[in-house]
């Protein structure tokens, strides 16, 4: 339902592991298969005729990959359309295309760049012709052609590890080194794809930095008073702009040719750096479109006549002098027009916290310190009690004794998502470890069918079992390969629990002993390993069972913080089984799930949010609001969510015929008129959520003569 364009990279760009990039024969119809075997991405070719892939070699194309193979074909053509980028032999841009495209190019040697969500290049000799209608993308050669196909990874990891004391000033010395990912200084570090994980950082007795870890030098500094609560507030802005955090007596920001900014305004010092971040992210991402991506992009169009800046003078300066002009700039001329975040990190000003930093920076993530302690008792619990046993219906609670646990309430933030880091169970925002990070970078690649696997212990909650059984089952574009199981003892479930999976989706009860099972009750900490990647607890209290479950070796869940009502939680767990299939994130998966349950508020993520369990084809996961205007006419709000390969600083383009210019990804709503036929069309192209007088429903189960 969109199109898409992120940068692929340039010559700094450093490829993966070969192990991480597969390609496999289509096995309905002919074509070919690429898997991202980490990220657990695949995307289709479909080709003319059957293919029997070689190994090629990587170093053939322009930018680095991870492999590739050579087929021989005529015609190829894409499962949605792709905007597709075509070089000369020379790395000449000569056309990107997008939806209704028709370009032709006499014979010669071509590259051509699939903006998909797997980096994938194809290298050609001869003619080449790329035409889209509404739904595909097609290429088509001067006859049957070698075709050599490259792909890339998105994953990417930390390439070092640093080594700092407790002492604010070698966290300072760690932080400054953070920028050593960036693949540029250029406005392209915009693109997720260009920016890099940050090193890791690890608390130990002395300040080392490894051999190979060089930070740009670009004249920027963060002077900052040497405490915890300043330095981790600044840590995604020094590592954006690629600035050295240095000791000072007040918070500012200074370059070598004299300017400076003030971060200590009478907004606040995290308020004044929030905007800062945002505000030169959005210029360079206006910036970036005189560079090697030129695209008619909505947000200059919209600020540019209300900016003093010469854009096209800009893109070549030094970044210090990018910095200078977009800080001359008052806040409000650009405000209106920033994508909605991503992500607020609340992180406690602790020292054993600076190991998160990287991951928080990596997420390009506002940074918030709170001072508030978690407290003992939670309105949550007290609300959850008066809600559930006015009702006739059981809960999945185990017993009636609720776990004794903390609550803390982060201050409510603009961002799409929110993670809390300290102490205390979150309510409103995910609980995010050290131990999931680090455990989603030993993410191995997997090629085959996506694991899942399906408990109920439960006979009552059947409903359930076979409701997400269906929907997992019934997937047409993901290889799922469903492992039910029903009343497992202890033994038996201790040994689901360590088997490799990419997802576990629980239904029983549980509390603060552990899982019920047909003998007892299994408690999670006891477990050496936990196989799943991600789980949902879909039990009553099952917080404490799903750290335990983080702390054995997963990366994130859907876990609850009181009883839940058993009619809710079915409803529950049929949506984010359907929202994780989709491609949606854990988090975002959530956040969606959410709105549409009176028990929504409570479930929380734990772990690393931006885990998603696959995504195939096509665009990021989105979500589409209806609105009836009268007759035939209809207001379509667009909603993007985050995935593994959309972040901020990609491109999307909705497929409608009416709109011809790219947006900057974001969580914020893009609303659009539409008669009934544009709609119905618009909604056929991809099975999405769609809320329609405040109810979640798909798109597949409209009935649109009844709008």
């Amino acid at each position: 339902m969109s199109r898409t364009e992120r940068p692929r990279g340039d010559s700094s760009e450093s490829g993966s592991d070969a192990l991480e990039v597969s390609f496999s024969v289509l096995e309905d119809g002919t074509g070919l298969v690429v898997s991202d075997l980490i990220e657990r991405n695949q995307f289709r070719l479909f080709t003319d005729c059957p293919v029997a892939p070689t190994p090629a070699d990587p170093d053939g194309h322009q930018f680095p990959i991870d492999a590739a193979v050579a087929v021989d074909v005529a015609a190829i053509t894409l499962p949605t359309v792709v905007s597709v980028c075509v070089r000369n032999e020379a790395g000449d841009m000569l056309a990107e295309t997008d939806h209704s495209a028709y370009e032709e190019f006499p014979p010669g040697s071509y590259s051509l760049e699939l903006c998909g969500p797997i980096k994938i290049y194809l290298r050609v000799d001869g003619s080449v012709t790329v035409a889209s209608d509404v739904e595909r993308t097609h290429i088509d050669f001067d006859g049957a052609r070698e075709v050599r196909v490259g792909a890339r990874s998105h994953h990417e990891g930390p390439a070092a590890t640093l080594t700092t004391t407790a002492d604010p000033v070698d966290v300072m010395g760690a932080v400054s080194e953070f920028s050593s990912a960036l693949k540029t200084t250029s406005p392209e570090r915009s693109y997720p794809t260009l920016r890099g994980h940050p090193p890791l950082v690890e608390l130990g007795d002395r300040f080392e930095v490894p051999d190979g870890v060089v930070s740009p030098e670009t004249g920027i500094r963060i002077e900052l008073p040497p405490e915890y609560e300043s330095i981790y507030v600044a840590a995604p802005l020094a590592y954006y702009l690629a600035a050295d955090v240095v000791p000072g007596d007040r918070p500012r920001l200074v370059t070598d040719d004299g300017f400076e900014h003030d971060l200590d305004t009478v907004r606040g010092f995290e308020t004044e750096v929030e905007r800062v971040l945002k505000q030169t992210f959005f210029l360079d991402c206006v910036t970036r479109t005189e560079g090697y991506y030129s695209v008619d992009l909505h947000e200059r169009e919209a600020v540019e006549a209300d900016l003093d800046l010469d854009f096209e003078w800009l893109y070549d300066q030094p970044l210090r002098t990018q910095v200078e002009e977009y800080l001359s700039l008052p806040f409000g001329t650009v405000e209106d027009e920033l994508p909605e975040w991503r992500m607020t990190s609340h992180v406690a000003p602790t020292p054993e916290n600076v190991e998160l930093l990287p991951f928080v920076t990596n997420d390009l993530a506002v940074v918030r310190t709170p001072q508030d302690q978690p407290e003992p008792s939670s309105e949550v619990q007290t609300t959850a009690a008066s809600e559930f046993f006015r009702d006739a219906s059981f809960t999945r609670s185990a017993s009636a004794d609720a776990a004794a646990r903390s609550y803390v309430q982060p201050e409510a933030t603009d961002s799409l998502e929110q993670s809390w880091i300290g102490d205390g169970a979150p309510i409103g925002a995910s609980k995010a470890t050290t131990n999931a990070f680090y455990n989603r970078l030993d993410r191995t690649p997997t090629d085959g069918d996506i694991g899942i696997t399906v408990v109920c212990n439960d006979p009552r909650m059947a409903d359930e079992r076979d409701v997400v059984d269906e929907v997992y089952a019934s997937s047409e574009e993901l290889p799922f390969d469903v492992r039910v199981h029903h009343d497992l003892t202890r033994a038996e479930l201790r040994e689901v629990l360590s088997v490799d999976a990419d997802l576990l989706h629980y239904i029983g009860h549980i509390d603060g002993e552990g899982f019920e099972c047909a003998d007892g009750k299994l408690d999670a900490t006891t477990l050496t390993t936990a196989g799943p990647d991600a789980f949902l607890l879909n039990a009553c209290q099952s917080y404490e069972q799903g750290s335990a479950l983080i702390d054995a070796g997963a990366i994130a869940g859907i876990v609850t913080l009181s009883d839940v009502i058993n009619s809710g939680a079915v409803r529950m767990g049929r949506m984010l089984a359907r929202l994780l299939d989709r491609g949606f994130t854990v988090g975002s998966a959530l956040e969606v799930a959410r709105d549409d349950s009176i028990i929504g508020d409570q479930y929380t993520v734990i772990g690393d949010s931006s885990l998603s369990l696959a995504r195939t084809d096509g665009g990021p996961p989105n979500v589409c609001v209806v609105r009836r205007r009268g007759g035939d006419e209809f207001e379509l709000e667009w909603q993007s969510h985050p995935s593994t390969s959309f972040g901020m600083g990609s491109l999307v383009m909705p497929f409608l015929d009416d709109v011809d210019e790219h947006y900057l990804w974001s969580g914020e709503a893009r609303t659009f008129d539409l008669t009934r036929e544009e709609l119905q069309q618009f909604l056929s192209l991809e099975t999405v959520p769609v809320k329609i007088d405040g109810s979640l429903v798909w798109s597949d189960e409209l009935d649109f003569s009844k709008l």
